[in-house]
């Protein structure tokens, strides 16, 4: 045998092995969020600023919270903003928390931890979310906090397997309903697939929306509706709509809306550590 009928003959078996492998990978259980999700949000994502621009891609200056509809109280904590002392207090993360990180500028990898756990990772600030189709919210508050998670399947909701059966309730002192329109239709593409992805986030640590400082408390519970759609040129995006409900800094709802394309692989994937400023 040559040695390039080597050569093809180790690729060939290498091929059949990881054909082997790939089968042997467990199935979702039937019924779990795994197993019954309407929309596939799994693989490598890039943001795309189409908005915000001087708030998402530079540090805003202190004092500039235009947009977000905070309170005095809220007022006097971003304007009384230092970096150096977020950093000397190993608070580096705090514009990196679950209410501001889906519109840090980056890039996501979405995939299954277990058939009822969605995971999502960030290379901007190396986070990591972790959206619960089963189990009670806990834990110690975190950046992330806890985020209970829903199916929206035709107009009903979709359990992980015996979890919940409903998503978690509203925040006291108001609903939390998507805007106008319904979620999903910021770019103007196809209508979701299916069905929608429902998060509600609660437990969090006091952090950030901004860099700059504009703050959002431990008290705030963060809803987002997750929507995949396509594009006639073949492109996939997936369109997060977040609402932000904080009876302590906010006013009212702050609402925002938040696109990414998918991208092949993770060829660009370039994870850094947070940044204060």
């Amino acid at each position: 045998m040559t040695r390039t009928q080597r050569l093809c003959a180790v690729v060939f078996a290498l091929g059949l092995l990881g054909r082997s492998i790939a089968a042997q990978q467990p199935a979702p259980a039937p019924g779990t969020a795994r197993a019954i999700a309407p929309i596939d949000l799994t693989g490598n994502w890039v943001s795309i600023v189409t908005e915000d621009w001087r708030f998402r891609m530079v540090t805003p200056p202190k004092g500039d919270y235009a947009s977000v509809p905070l309170n005095a109280a809220a007022r006097a904590v971003a304007d009384a903003w230092d970096p150096a002392k977020d950093t000397a207090a190993g608070n580096a993360c705090k514009s990196y928390g679950a209410a501001a990180i889906m519109r840090v500028p980056g890039r996501l990898h979405i995939s299954w931890q277990d058939d009822t756990t969605l995971k999502i990772e960030t290379d901007a600030g190396t986070q990591t979310r972790l959206l619960h189709f089963t189990g009670t919210p806990g834990g110690d508050p975190s950046w992330q906090g806890y985020s209970a998670a829903v199916w929206e399947i035709a107009g009903g909701f979709g359990g992980g397997g015996g979890g919940r059966g409903a998503p978690a309730p509203a925040p006291a002192g108001g609903t939390v309903t998507p805007p106008a329109g319904g979620p999903g239709r910021g770019r103007g593409g196809a209508p979701p697939r299916g069905g929608s992805l429902k998060a509600i986030t609660t437990r969090l640590k006091e952090g950030y929306y901004r860099k700059n400082g504009v703050p959002y408390s431990e008290n705030a519970v963060v809803t987002e509706y997750f929507d995949r759609h396509s594009e006639t040129n073949g492109d996939e995006w997936f369109t997060v709509t977040t609402i932000v409900d904080d009876p302590k800094y906010l006013a009212q709802s702050f609402i925002t809306s938040t696109h990414f394309k998918k991208e092949a692989d993770a060829s660009k994937w370039y994870p850094t550590a947070c940044k204060a400023s």
